[in-house]
């Protein structure tokens, strides 16, 4: 219960950076003060060219090798759901992350990336308001780009000739972003950045 002249202090956290092979996993989000118990929701975790997805309040998606299988990031108990995986063969294809509502898609047999997962609604502000909605996975050679799940994640790249960057999260959503998209010839585009905390 909050109270009338206390102050709290209120941090909300930065969205992880994107970029290339690799993108950063968010900044922690709290709320402390007087008499109250401090509650802190973890970032979320970023998602990984060719390796396993970051941990984090939801996970981030895997990236694929040509001969290896990885395993989507970990999110944290009631706050958000694992990553998704990707499947050995399509080097840079992307599992999409983990929503506070969903697990992320895996990525498909052809190399296309996987959906984010869906977000939760709450009505903290009065009315109801979905949030944390996951970055869509990017893809490798294939027509399929992930979607971002519903509360403020992010669209993946499209593979084309200069490797579209991913959407980034929605602002004040805590969603996630979009995997960039496989370039023709050369590499994957960049992911870009989460959306910043409520």
């Amino acid at each position: 219960t909050l109270n009338v002249g206390t102050s709290y202090t209120i941090t909300v956290g930065a969205g992880g950076a994107g970029g290339g092979a690799t993108s950063a996993s968010g900044v922690d989000s709290s709320i402390s003060g007087t008499g109250i118990t401090t509650i802190t929701s973890v970032g979320g975790g970023g998602g990984i060219n060719t390796a396993a997805g970051g941990t984090g309040g939801s996970g981030g998606g895997s990236g694929s090798t040509p001969s290896t299988n990885r395993t989507g990031g970990s999110g944290t108990a009631n706050q958000g759901f694992n990553g998704g995986n990707a499947t050995s063969g399509f080097s840079g294809a992307g599992g999409g992350g983990g929503g506070a509502s969903a697990v992320g898609v895996p990525t498909d047999t052809a190399g296309g990336g996987g959906n984010g997962g869906n977000g939760l609604a709450s009505s903290i502000t009065g009315s109801a308001v979905t949030r944390a909605g996951a970055g869509g996975g990017g893809n490798h050679y294939a027509p399929t780009v992930g979607s971002g799940g519903t509360g403020g994640g992010g669209n993946a790249g499209a593979y084309d000739t200069s490797g579209t960057p991913g959407v980034a999260g929605t602002a004040n959503t805590g969603g996630g972003a979009g995997g960039g998209g496989g370039k023709t010839a050369v590499t994957t585009g960049p992911g870009n950045s989460g959306g910043s905390g409520v």
